[in-house]
């Protein structure tokens, strides 16, 4: 075999893999349909859930460097329909004025308290949050989240089985005023109103969102807090809420609105420490993949590190093997059928982002459809994310809190029946 054909054969192998795992996708669609259909029967409605025995719920908002967002962070919370809460705010030696502002809240409001510590990272943060709260639900939140006033209620409805053992909110951007941030809004409703939807009729939901999740503390508790060596510490965490016998609950209505990466490099930077953190999670998990023991989880776990990891380096190696291929002639697909394929693939993209839309009743957001062309671009900028992170991780490169530089843009108003758009948004 020439190392022409070996290119071929690996193309045309390569591509019927990266096509089978993407029509398998497709499965989420009447799931995530179903998962509505019970979400808003009336069962569903009337059944019990851990809100009506009124717990005491801690938030806590670790922080460094969030002098811009803090503030209004928490006077959203604040203003949730909720009473019986406390907010910790955990400063992990900001460089800015966030440590005085965050005393300056704890003074203003009874409800707050304020926390520091010296630079230790987010996972270090969280946990001396931990150490100090007292509530029975514990709600872990990002300092540039918008609270919604019915999104804590909301939160505490999805505890409707003594085996939830965590919640995981709808996060939305807040800052629709850049091209990428448009773009990464309409991308976001096929991430959560239809995976998520879908994956938690499954049990088998894999992260709860660093930007709004809740646990039962006895929980967290009962499987150590969070690791404070991983970029992961959301993804690890949840993975152990599944490893001790719980169940992750996704509440679609129970919303927060965050910063998007406004620019390339926060993006960048972004999409490396996801992709690091899934890494390094896979590696101290690998145990749980495709174990039964973990019933449809572990099989799942299985499916999600070759769509996650090993596609789209397929899909890296095929795109730079492809013009080759078709220089030399022998390009695996005619020209033809390939631009048959290309339509196909945008109107089902198409298709999915509007049945996305649908799902979570925001279609204002449609208007943002015309970024559709640099959905491509944005996959292999995704895929070149995950290629960096690997060679940082076989690099043992230090794991660092490289969060995003806050904007404090602000949007969409969060209120109970959905977003409202701020003039010229």
């Amino acid at each position: 075999m020439t190392p022409l054909d070996a290119a071929l054969a690996f193309v045309q192998v390569g591509g019927v893999l990266i096509l089978s795992f993407g029509v398998v996708k497709i499965v989420y669609v009447p799931l995530a349909l179903y998962f509505n259909r019970l979400y808003r029967s009336n069962s569903a409605r009337h059944r019990y859930s851990v809100i009506t025995d009124r717990p005491l719920v801690s938030v806590i908002v670790p922080g460094y460097n969030e002098a811009v967002v803090i503030t209004s962070c928490v006077e959203s919370i604040l203003a949730s329909r909720y009473l019986r809460l406390e907010v910790i705010l955990v400063d992990d030696g900001s460089t800015d004025s966030t440590a005085s502002i965050m005393a300056g809240l704890a003074d203003q409001y009874d409800r707050v308290r304020f926390l520091s510590q010296t630079n230790a990272g987010k996972g270090a943060a969280l946990n001396y949050g931990i150490a100090k709260a007292k509530g029975d639900i514990l709600m872990f939140v990002d300092a540039d989240g918008i609270f919604a006033p019915d999104t804590l209620m909301r939160m505490l409805e999805g505890f409707d089985h003594t085996k939830v053992g965590a919640v995981c909110g709808d996060d939305r951007p807040v800052n629709l005023n850049r091209v990428q941030t448009m773009m990464l809004a309409v991308l976001s409703h096929v991430g959560t109103g239809l995976v998520r939807r879908a994956l938690s009729l499954l049990h088998c939901l894999p992260i709860v969102s660093g930007n709004i999740g809740a646990f039962r503390r006895d929980v967290v508790q009962l499987v150590g807090g969070f690791h404070e060596d991983t970029l992961g510490e959301d993804l690890e965490l949840t993975w152990r809420v599944y490893k001790a016998g719980y169940r992750v609950r996704f509440q679609p209505s129970a919303l927060v609105y965050a910063e998007s990466p406004s620019t390339m490099g926060g993006l960048w930077r972004q999409r490396v420490r996801w992709s690091r953190g899934l890494l390094q999670t896979l590696r101290m998990h690998i145990g749980m993949l495709g174990r039964r023991r973990y019933g449809l989880f572990g099989m799942f776990l299985l499916f999600n590190a070759i769509t996650m990891v090993v596609i789209p380096v397929l899909q890296l190696a095929i795109l730079a093997v492809l013009p080759f291929l078709y220089l030399a002639g022998s390009g695996p697909v005619p020209g033809e059928v390939l631009a048959i394929l290309g339509w196909l693939g945008l109107f089902v993209s198409l298709a999915l982002i509007v049945f996305s839309i649908g799902l979570n009743r925001s279609w204002k957001d449609l208007r943002f459809l015309w970024t559709l062309p640099l959905w491509p671009l944005y996959s292999v900028f995704v895929g070149l994310a995950l290629a960096s992170a690997i060679i940082k991780e076989i690099r043992g490169s230090p794991a660092v809190w490289n969060k995003l530089q806050r904007t404090g843009v602000i949007s969409v108003t969060a209120t109970e029946s959905g977003p409202r758009y701020e003039a010229g948004v």
